[in-house]
């Protein structure tokens, strides 16, 4: 607080302060001269003042919500270079970002070799859900499965972490074919799908085809059985091409020769 404020000013702001009225009470003063210049009369003054505060509450909002999802890294679909693959799946990506399939419950799944940008849309997509007020969870397969859930159900507490996990609305698993699972995993797998089927949405990102998830899990009967629920009312996203990262690093070697 400034020290050289009247009384007025010092009772406004520890109002303001008591109330939680951040970004008014830290711009006020700047809020009043703006009304004098604009000749706002009180009730546009007192719109003004609380769409201010609305608009502040909201961004710190998706701050924390994007914080808290653990992305790996932002990025935006607005970032991501859909002409690398020749535009293929740009509209069904526009129209997962409406985000409809997060109100009907539907999950994505993500297939492609490493490096084509599967984890990218994944995080696009989960910004997109915070965006919109939404609670997310990005994971790695291998933190989630192996660390996590394996580790609640050792010390009697997998129903908690379900639970607590079934009240974020999107859960993004990230690089799903690089797990291989054990029985005791792949059951904890599935409970886990079982839990959120119909109830909330999943982003599984994976390098393997369905067909050849048996790969990942003990058997074939066993990787039908999980894919039954997770296939159901979804998004298939197959990306194919070389790898994203590769083509940005011979995009600049090309920039790098032409220069000399």
């Amino acid at each position: 607080m400034n020290l050289a404020m009247d009384k007025e000013d010092q009772y406004i702001y520890s109002i303001l302060k008591q109330f939680k009225l951040v970004d008014i009470r830290e711009n006020y003063v700047d809020l009043i001269e703006e009304a004098k210049k604009e000749q706002l009369d009180y009730k546009q003054f007192l719109l003004h003042i609380l769409q201010h505060e609305e608009q502040g509450k909201k961004r710190r909002m998706i701050a924390k919500l994007i914080r808290e999802a653990h992305f790996e890294k932002e990025q935006s679909l607005d970032e991501y270079d859909f002409s690398f693959h020749n535009f293929q799946h740009m509209r069904k990506i526009q129209e997962l970002s409406t985000l409809e399939f997060l109100d009907r419950k539907e999950n994505i799944i993500l297939i492609g070799p490493p490096g084509v940008g599967k984890s990218c849309i994944a995080t696009g997509l989960g910004i997109k859900a915070c965006e919109a007020g939404k609670r997310v969870l990005f994971v790695n397969a291998v933190e989630l499965f192996i660390a996590e859930l394996a580790a609640q159900a050792t010390q009697g507490k997998l129903k908690l972490l379900f639970e607590k996990l079934a009240r974020i609305p999107l859960i993004a698993i990230d690089e799903l074919g690089y797990l291989k699972m054990d029985k005791e995993k792949e059951s904890l797998f599935f409970q886990f799908i079982r839990h959120r089927y119909e109830k909330n949405a999943l982003i599984i990102t994976t390098n393997l085809p369905l067909d050849h998830w048996d790969e990942v899990f003990t058997s074939q009967l066993a990787a039908t059985a999980i894919l039954d629920r997770l296939v159901h009312h979804s998004h298939i996203v197959s990306i194919t091409g070389d790898s994203y990262r590769v083509k940005g690093k011979k995009k600049g070697i090309n920039l790098n020769e032409k220069s000399r």
